[in-house]
């Protein structure tokens, strides 16, 4: 069984260890917490938006209503999943349960940034350890590598459903194992949004599969419109940008290891220590680093000495050779291979899954 771990109903007094790597962004000021009403210009109070947040919540009722027992959230703590877990909590606050994976896929600032989100939302929440490494059709990471890991999440979230109950009011330590009970029968649900069904993204087919529910994507939320119910309910990630996880940065055909994995978000952590903030590692046939930044950062980087310096110190995390991709970040860049791989005829941006789960 995977092994499961129990989180406290976080609060906005949520500490994050001074150890651990996280996205800069999840060390600023948390003063505008999940209900604060949007500032400024902005459209997040405008009639539609309400009107998307009242139709949101009550698709979520809907699926609390239909005799299942909890709303479970397959969280990362992304914008999307962040949006459907504030809904799921206006919805029926008492059911609703965030789960999120813990796995060598997931940078550790992303598992402490699902933690600060969750204790805004006021979301019970939960951290689940997946097992997609045991499977062989994830780690020879051809195109279906999405299919298998959210195959694997979405099982695991099952079983815990089945078998784990609910920790009352967050009293059971973090770290230990609840009793085998029963849990009564759930409504699992992911952030899948209204733009992600014209991409290639076998992650939703394993969600279909596994009967995961989508309101986003079925009320035709577009991710535009997701970003502007993050704003609405307050939610400090309205406008972080997407980060898939860190298997969709190894080229199709080379193995998915944790050592590699890791590598990947070393890396990228000392980028955005030396000030780059949205950016991609990816990893290529002989161990071949290729460095996506935004347009406006690649003069900075191209520069002499940060040019050297950079080199140096991903040869030393272990890759062998070090470039930069002049064309900028490409959200979906790895899926150009796929045309040379028998899948010309698939939508070859941004085939892997994003920020949700």
């Amino acid at each position: 069984m995977p092994v499961f771990m129990c989180v406290y109903r976080v609060t906005k007094s949520l500490s994050l260890s001074d150890s651990q790597t996280i996205d800069p962004r999840a060390t600023e000021s948390t003063d505008s917490q999940a209900g604060s009403p949007p500032t400024g210009n902005s459209q997040a109070g405008s009639p539609q938006t309400l009107d998307d947040a009242k139709r949101l919540i009550e698709r979520l009722q809907r699926y609390r209503s239909a005799d299942r027992g909890r709303l479970v959230v397959a969280f990362s703590g992304g914008v999307d999943s962040s949006v459907v877990a504030a809904a799921a909590v206006r919805a029926d606050p008492e059911h609703a349960i965030a789960m999120t994976a813990q796995s060598p896929s997931v940078p550790q600032w992303q598992l402490d940034w699902a933690c600060r989100i969750a204790g805004e939302i006021g979301i019970s929440h939960r951290i689940v350890r997946t097992q997609e490494f045991q499977r062989d059709d994830y780690v020879r990471n051809d195109t279906r590598r999405c299919f298998a890991c959210k195959e694997s999440l979405y099982a695991t979230i099952r079983q815990q459903c089945m078998t784990i109950v609910e920790s009352l009011s967050g009293q059971t330590p973090p770290d230990q194992t609840l009793p085998d009970k029963s849990l009564p029968a759930a409504a699992i649900v992911s952030g899948t949004n209204a733009d992600d069904l014209g991409d290639y993204r076998p992650g939703i087919e394993a969600g279909q599969m596994a009967g995961v529910c989508t309101p986003l994507a079925d009320l035709g939320f577009t991710k535009r419109r997701v970003r502007l119910l993050a704003e609405h309910f307050g939610l400090s990630n309205h406008d972080l940008p997407a980060s898939p996880c860190l298997a969709s940065r190894v080229a199709y055909g080379v193995q998915v290891t944790p050592d590699r994995l890791g590598r990947i978000e070393r890396a990228e952590s000392w980028l955005r220590d030396q000030g780059f903030t949205d950016l991609r590692v990816r990893l290529h046939h002989d161990e071949l680093a290729r460095v996506e930044l935004m347009i406006e950062d690649l003069a900075r980087a191209c520069e002499p000495q940060f040019a050297e310096l950079m080199h140096q110190t991903l040869r030393d995390l272990g890759f062998r050779f070090v470039t930069i991709d002049l064309g900028g970040l490409q959200s979906g860049s790895m899926n150009r291979e796929l045309v040379t791989i028998g899948m010309a005829d698939s939508p070859t941006e941004n085939a892997t899954n994003k920020d949700t789960f």
